[in-house]
């Protein structure tokens, strides 16, 4: 009997392995969670032409916006778990898994791959001569000032509640948009006084000096701007906020099929012309292992989770 099992196994294992030696057998879709021309589209199409170019297949991307993410990921959630489909989202899964009624993508989805990150920045009008982010608030501001992000609850909005309500005496209004653009047209408008976003989504207005950066939330100042101070060195307490991009499979993909899949994102994120265009842009690449990747979200789900309790900000 015991033997008889051992063989159906085997039999199993070796009709799985063929199948993963022939994926893909055709078209691969990535499912982005965001509008055309955000962070997560860039890597998904920037990505996938490298990956299509290695094994011979189309990777056709798709944007699904909505709900912070979780139309995009609902979606994935509900097709074949076989691999031809995936998810790429942001640091909005992570969250929405803390907040989402009724499902939680983190348990739904397989992480894949991580392919980039990008710390928190905070950013104001070109025209402000602060030497740095507490100077601004303190000084020129008088502990009063509105703030901008990407949409209630995204990761730049609770990071910017957080560092503020951690310094006593400042007064702050947080004014939520859809999307980073119009996020960065009320800074260069002054319509608001403060952005907490990216670097990815403000790079052009950095660079014409509309925008001028004061502060970083991460342990180290950013490459491309070595004369930014992070939040420590400007008097915050200490605080790291990034957001990241990866890949995710519906749950019950077969683990070959996720290594394969892991390999080739992997594999691409590492060719020259990619790093280039990546980290030109502000991202910073983080290829991980699948485990490194699942382990990495199951941490960012309870820091998200922690961050959402001290700041009694619903997400959703």
């Amino acid at each position: 009997m015991i033997t008889r099992l051992m063989l159906v196994l085997c039999m199993l294992a070796v009709a799985v392995d063929g199948w993963a030696q022939g994926f893909p057998s055709r078209p691969i879709r990535l499912i982005v969670a965001f509008a055309p021309g955000g962070i997560a589209d860039t890597i998904a199409r920037t990505v996938g032409q490298k990956v299509s170019e290695k094994v011979g297949q189309p990777v056709v991307v798709e944007n699904r916006g909505g709900g912070g993410g979780l139309v995009a990921a609902k979606y994935v959630m509900g097709v074949a778990a076989d691999g031809y489909t995936l998810l790429v989202t942001t640091t909005s899964l992570t969250i929405n898994a803390n907040a989402a009624e009724g499902v939680n993508p983190v348990t739904e989805l397989v992480p894949v791959a991580m392919a980039a990150s990008t710390p928190t920045i905070f950013a104001v009008h070109g025209s402000v001569k602060a030497k740095d982010l507490m100077d601004f608030v303190r000084n020129e501001k008088g502990g009063r000032f509105t703030f901008a992000s990407a949409g209630i609850g995204s990761a730049e909005h609770l990071a910017g509640e957080y560092v503020f309500r951690s310094v006593p005496g400042l007064d702050v209004v947080h004014v939520p948009f859809q999307g980073g653009a119009p996020v960065n047209m009320a800074i260069v408008s002054q319509q608001v006084d403060l952005a907490s976003t990216t670097l990815p989504t403000a790079m052009a207005f950095v660079g014409q000096k509309t925008m001028r950066v004061l502060g970083v939330a991460s342990d180290k100042r950013m490459s491309l701007l070595p004369d930014v101070p992070t939040l420590v060195e400007s008097g915050f307490p200490a605080f790291e906020s990034a957001s990241w991009i990866g890949f995710f499979a519906p749950a019950g993909v077969p683990e070959n099929v996720l290594r394969l899949l892991n390999s080739e994102i992997n594999a691409a994120l590492g060719q020259p012309d990619v790093r280039e265009r990546l980290t030109t842009n502000g991202l910073e690449i983080r290829t991980m292992s699948q485990k490194e990747f699942a382990d990495y979200i199951k941490a960012d789900v309870a820091k998200w989770g922690n961050l959402i309790k001290t700041t009694g900000i619903n997400p959703r």
